[in-house]
Parts: structure tokens; sequence; C-alpha cells
């Protein structure tokens, strides 16, 4: 689905969360207003499409109830006209009553995104979201009801969190059974609270191989249960890229093909110890993804076997891999040994090992 994102950094926001600095993210120093937003559909969208456009940033419904109506206005003619077929939005768990989401719905919103980050109580708190983790599940009815698709963010990573919580807030979010995911693991961003509480030594950020080594286990979790994830990793903009905004954590432009090469490493270990050789072939597509981000992957396979050649190959399906003659599925040769539920533990009264700590 094509999106026309339109970026509202923090408009609405009732909490400033200790990690979130949208304005050096997005790039965005202030909202559009809505005849700006109506000059720019105009010059953008096409004659006829299925796309979406999209308010990001913000918290939407907590927007005044004016603006809100202001916005969605001006992309009431477009979807008339057949340009785009709906509205997305985001904001949070606990802004999506059943009077907002109706209210939603007749406006032509058409998919909204909950920024849970995490549905650990303890997790919530220490990031001072100034939400619980019920509220999604509340949220989400609301808005299934009412025929709204819904995607949910979760943020590995956060104050208080672990594996272990990054595991079970998974758990949570797919048994809520939204349409989709994003997966974004915690960054220190300059200008935000978290980064005082990591001068201070009181947070320490994942390194970029746990956040690969961790988004590559949800992924594949995901992938198990049937859950699209559109997103792993902040998407890469010049502001982040330049090195100014991100202090520290687990950033990099091309993190999610770190995520799908983990995977990729993964299964060719995993195939090549019952293999009596060590070339397989893999489908053009999967070609980058197999040899790893810069080679990595086939840099070490060939420290841990001496010999490893991947080749593409014409007639190698998708996320499949031919050894030894035979047809291998990356996601069953990658796979976790654990079953979620178990390795998730308890989410709202457990005590999660501290990745960080305020």
């Amino acid at each position: 689905m094509t999106i026309f994102p339109f970026f509202i950094p923090h408009h609405g926001c009732l909490h400033r969360c200790v990690f979130c600095q949208q304005h050096r993210i997005s790039g965005v120093s202030s909202a559009p207003t809505p005849a700006q937003v109506s000059q720019q559909l105009a010059a953008m969208l096409p004659a006829h499409g299925s796309g979406e456009v999209a308010f990001y940033g913000g918290s939407f419904t907590l927007l005044d109830n004016s603006l809100q109506r202001d916005y969605l206005a001006c992309v009431a003619p477009f979807i008339r006209n057949g340009q785009v077929a709906g509205i997305r939005i985001s904001t949070r768990p606990d802004a999506c009553d059943a009077e907002v989401v109706a209210s939603l719905k007749m406006a032509g919103v058409t998919t909204v995104e909950l920024g849970c980050q995490s549905f650990s109580s303890e997790v919530l708190r220490l990031s001072q979201r100034g939400h619980g983790p019920r509220d999604a599940a509340l949220s989400v009815a609301q808005l299934r009801n009412n025929g709204v698709r819904v995607g949910l963010q979760l943020m590995p990573g956060l104050p208080g969190g672990s594996f272990e919580e990054a595991r079970a807030s998974l758990t949570q979010a797919l048994s809520l059974r939204p349409d989709f995911l994003r997966i974004y693991p915690t960054v220190v961003l300059a200008g935000t609270a978290l980064e005082n509480f990591w001068r201070q030594g009181d947070f320490v950020p994942l390194t970029l191989d746990e956040a690969v080594d961790l988004c590559a286990e949800l992924l594949w979790y995901c992938r198990m249960a049937g859950m699209p994830v559109i997103r792993m990793g902040l998407q890469s903009s010049h502001e982040l890229d330049s090195g100014s905004v991100v202090v520290d954590g687990p950033y990099h432009p091309a993190f999610g093909q770190l995520v799908r090469s983990r995977l990729w490493r993964r299964a060719l270990e995993a195939a090549a110890m019952e293999s009596v050789t060590r070339q397989v072939h893999v489908a053009f597509a999967d070609l980058s993804d197999a040899l790893g981000h810069r080679r990595a992957n086939i840099d070490y396979l060939l420290q841990r076997f001496g010999s490893f050649d991947i080749v593409a190959l014409d007639g190698v399906s998708r996320e499949t891999f031919v050894m030894d003659g035979r047809c291998c599925d990356v996601m069953s040769q990658a796979c976790y040994l654990q079953p979620l539920s178990t390795a998730a533990g308890s989410m709202h009264d457990g005590s999660p090992a501290f990745i960080g700590s305020l």
C-alpha cells in the first residue's frame, strides 16, 4: 500500500516520553496546516489510487477537536474522487474510546497505529508513557468493532526491559491479532530525557548485535504467526545518518536487512551442520540477505566451516535455499526451539532483568 505521509511531531502528546524526539527523527520542525496538506495532496496524489494519507508523529486523537476535523476534512475530497482509499493515523493506546473511534471511521480513517512500545507496566512507567498495558487491548477492540485496521508499535530495549520482556510484549501484541506490527529497538536520541539517563550511567541501550539478535527472534515468531512486520528499526534519514541525532544505541540505516540476514545466517549454519557440502543456491532476490550486509554472513560461515559458497540460481523460491540437492525453508531452519509463550514468562507481575535502569 502506498502511504502519503505528513508529520505532526509531538502534536497532541500530553506526555513527553523519555525516548522521544520526533522533530529530529522526522526532520520536520513544525506540522503542516490543513491548507498545506490539501495543496500537497493535490500535487502528489495520482488520478486514481488505493493508498492512504497518513498523519504520523503525534497523538492524532488528542489534537484539538477542530484541528482533527480540519485535517480529516482536507483529505475527504481526495477519498471521494478515488485518488486515495483512506486515512492512517498514529496515536496512543489510551486515546481510542468508542466515541473517538466511531468519529474516525465516519471521517474516512481506515488504519490506526497504536504506539504500545511495551506491555510491561514497569517499562511503561519508567518510560513515562502515562498509560498501562491493558489500554491497547481496549483500543484494539474498539477499532476492530468499527472495521478499522490496527497496527501496533513495539520498542524493545526500553528502560527496565529485557529479552524476556520483549518476548512477553510480543506475545501480548500477537494475542490482540493486529493487522501488522512495527518493531523499533530503543535508540538514545539527543535532546531526550533518555540521553540524560544515559550520560548519568543510569541507562545502557542494547548494542547493535544484541538488537539484531533479539529482533531476528521476534521477526521469526511473527512469521510463524503469519503476522506482517512492516518495519524493523527507524527509517533512515539525513538527520539520523548525520551522527548528530543518535547518541547511542542500535541505530543502523539498514537495520531491517541486518535482521533478515541474521535469520539467514542462523538457517544456513543449522543446515550446514548436517550437510556434506558447503555450497548453497538461493534466489537472486535473496542473495543480498543471504550473503549478509557487507558479506558478514559469508565471512562468518567461512570462519565457522572453513569453506562456504552462496550462489544465486534461477528457479529457487524466495526464502528457501538448496543444499545437498534438497530444498530448505529459511524459517524452518532458523527455528527457535523455545515456544514464545514459554519464553516470554509473565507480562504483568514478573520482575525482568534490567537492560537499563533508572
